[in-house]
């Protein structure tokens, strides 16, 4: 685990004296910071390095983000009803703030009662047996608890467990593969289970490709083609309960910087969007994931579309949670590096 380290040499320069035998210089050394979930949510203070500005502190009795349920499925079959309702509901939230709720999706919910269980039983484990999954310097991948190697201040009240799918034949198993890897054969139906999972966030997130292209008028298959065998990265948010959660956040003041984020929460949520200059919250619903906008798409969109600010709060009695599939990686990269691609989606969208 990265952690903060810092020493001061306190050794002085008495020159002036006579001399003598000398001994070594003390070094103090302050104690390196680990958030530990475990003893952390129960401390009644929490550390400074978590407590916000005021200007940024979370409002926990903020107003709901009220979001029409767009019908996928209903979309996907075809019905014409179904198809023009989808569109103008999608593009409605997509050209205010890019957030939207998305139902009769088509995935199974036994697979993501089985993905929020696995979640929990990871996080649930102690510190150590959690670090075997190390997120290393430079690398997107693995467990990160908060970000306390990087940043000093502001830190957010949260742990992460991120991983890569990729959607090309090449590495068709890369999730289970990348468990057995990091945490050893006990974590094979780990690896599984989200194997299955990302699967079918993809099959999602192109289904959810389809009805941009179409509400955009470049048709059905302009961004499923265009994202078809790319990458996307899972991750796993996990919150602990904080004794002072008016003083900390979960996830601070952020706009996602891929193409698409699909997200589904628990029961207790925490997802607030930044919409008419006001912070409102997101309720759960196990029945729906919410979908939302990043800036790579609103690029592809030529800005018709928005990436909109969004943080996520936490509360002292339980402990939420979230699994996140950021379409990103290959796609991205090819969208804002080759000039000729994002001119073709301009020309095709006005």
């Amino acid at each position: 685990m990265s952690i903060d380290l810092c020493t001061s040499n306190m050794a002085m320069h008495l020159a002036a004296q006579p001399p003598h035998p000398t001994h070594e210089p003390k070094i103090e050394q302050q104690e390196p910071f680990v958030f530990d979930a475990s003893i952390l949510q129960h401390q009644s203070n929490i550390p400074s390095q978590f407590i916000w500005p005021d200007h940024e502190k979370p409002c926990l009795e903020s107003p709901e983000l009220v979001i029409p349920p767009i019908d996928l499925g209903g979309f996907l079959s075809g019905d014409p009803s179904a198809v023009s309702k989808a569109s103008l509901l999608i593009n409605e939230a997509c050209t205010k703030h890019g957030f939207f709720l998305v139902v009769n999706h088509g995935i199974d919910s036994q697979l993501i009662a089985k993905a929020h269980e696995y979640m929990d039983m990871f996080f649930g484990m102690p510190l150590a047996e959690k670090q075997r999954a190390q997120r290393k310097i430079g690398d997107h991948c693995g467990y990160a608890s908060s970000f306390t190697g990087r940043f000093s201040s502001k830190l957010p009240w949260k742990e992460t467990l991120s991983f890569r799918y990729s959607d090309d034949d090449q590495f068709s198993n890369i999730v289970q593969e990348y468990f057995l890897k990091m945490m050893g054969e006990e974590f094979k139906q780990f690896g599984n289970v989200y194997q299955e999972y990302c699967e079918a966030m993809n099959t999602l997130s192109l289904g959810i490709m389809e009805l941009l292209g179409f509400s955009l008028g470049v048709g059905r298959e302009f961004f499923r083609e265009f994202f078809e065998g790319n990458d996307s990265m899972m991750r796993l948010n996990h919150y602990p309960p904080c004794q002072k959660p008016d003083l900390t956040l979960g996830t601070g003041p952020h706009c996602d910087p891929t193409s698409l984020t699909i997200l589904h929460q628990d029961a207790i949520g925490g997802l607030q969007v930044f919409v008419d200059e006001k912070w409102q919250f997101v309720r759960p619903d196990p029945e729906v994931f919410v979908v939302n906008i990043g800036d790579t798409f609103m690029a592809l969109s030529n800005g018709i579309f928005k990436s909109c600010l969004h943080r996520a709060v936490v509360n002292n009695k339980k402990m939420p949670s979230v699994a996140g599939c950021n379409r990103t990686a290959e796609a991205d990269e090819r969208a804002l590096g080759n000039e000729s691609e994002v001119q073709r989606l301009e020309n095709g969208i006005s």
